[in-house]
């Protein structure tokens, strides 16, 4: 789920005798020189002044940008400026002086016959204890893992468990829709889902209840003053308010309200998450499939550490359907390790391997 990535061997005559990389100015403001190189969201290096170097923020779907101080940058089209420089050249091989390090997602012998070789099963097992120590170290490192949640992990009575890796420090961003924060609210002041009481039955008038929520949220101003004055006593976004950790809600179409912290242009909500995804170095992902693949397509598949070796982005993607999960990888985001469960049995299970994992660090000490 996190190997060490090597750099390549710069070393190498293929690479000593590679060209700098050629750079043109955009022609206006989100428009990019046809011939452009579009980025993936692996390891790349880009040979400037006769020496290989890594853009800063890298993610797949953009362009690389040379600033006036000489900084690389992975850019979105829409943020290049007219005059910017951008590379040139559709090679990823170093030929055109921009090296795309893919060798290390191979492994395993080619050509030979297994069972049980698909990424993604219900039939598999589950590490557990695997994912736990990742939390666990990523906490002691100060790591930033984000965490990206649907509302389904409400409805299935995650909510506490949720709620717990905030309040312990598991949990450095939350990337949510409305509904996420809508249902998660509902709980908190009518002790409802959706209309749903706690023992999965449908309330009279609940139907409803999750538009007083909204209401009295919009009447206090944000979900940090309901908190503040008492509406919201408990659950995630309690918990996110309460111990500073910082949640992007953003807004679609359907959404019901929505609550006022919710970002409701798509390029401002892309913005704000993208903030949080510049620095993640583990990503959680659990029953959202849209959101998912979103912030996925943000992501490298790779973490610089603070000594410059890179380390694969430890990403988890839960879902109780084999599609969401098999969708991530297709659109990209190859180190996604999938796990097929549905979300109340993931984190409740989750939580007892992570205090497990506390508990026997503590006692050997």
């Amino acid at each position: 789920m996190s190997t060490t990535i090597p750099h390549p061997d710069f070393s190498a005559e293929r690479f000593a005798r590679a060209p700098d990389a050629r750079f043109e100015p955009a022609p206006a403001d989100g428009v990019l020189p046809e011939g452009f190189f579009s980025t993936t969201n692996l390891p790349t290096y880009v040979r400037v002044g006769g020496r290989w170097r890594m853009p800063r923020e890298p993610r797949m779907d953009c362009a690389l940008v040379l600033d006036a101080n000489g900084e690389l940058w992975t850019r979105e089209g829409r943020r290049v400026r007219q005059g910017e420089r951008v590379a040139m050249g559709q090679a990823e091989d170093g030929s055109q002086g921009v090296y795309v390090h893919a060798s290390w997602l191979a492994g395993g012998a080619e050509g030979e016959f297994k069972f049980m070789t698909s990424e993604v099963s219900r039939e598999k097992p589950i590490d557990y204890a695997r994912m736990a120590r990742l939390l666990v170290e990523e906490r002691e490192r100060g790591g930033y893992p984000v965490w990206v949640t649907g509302p389904a992990l409400v409805h299935s009575r995650a909510r506490a468990d949720m709620t717990w890796f905030v309040a312990n420090g598991f949990v450095k961003a939350l990337l949510a829709g409305n509904a996420v924060a809508v249902h998660d609210i509902e709980a908190s002041i009518f002790g409802t889902t959706l209309g749903m009481s706690g023992a999965g039955e449908a309330t009279s008038g609940g139907h409803g209840l999750h538009m007083r929520a909204i209401n009295q949220v919009r009447g206090a101003g944000s979900i940090a003053k309901a908190v503040e004055r008492g509406l919201i006593q408990d659950g995630i976004m309690h918990a996110c308010v309460v111990h500073g950790v910082p949640f992007v809600l953003t807004g679609s179409i359907r959404d019901d309200g929505p609550l006022p912290d919710v970002v409701t242009d798509n390029l401002a909500a892309q913005d704000a998450m993208r903030r949080h995804t510049v620095k993640a170095t583990m990503a959680v992902m659990i029953a959202t499939a849209l959101h998912a693949i979103a912030t996925g397509n943000m992501l490298p598949s790779f973490c610089t550490e603070t000594d410059g070796s890179l380390r694969e982005l430890a990403t988890i993607c839960v879902d109780s359907s084999e599609f969401v999960v098999s969708k991530l990888k297709d659109r990209g985001t190859h180190q996604a390790f999938g796990v097929v469960t549905n979300a109340q049995d993931f984190l409740h299970i989750l939580r007892l391997f992570v205090e497990r994992e506390l508990a026997s660090r503590t006692a050997s000490r």
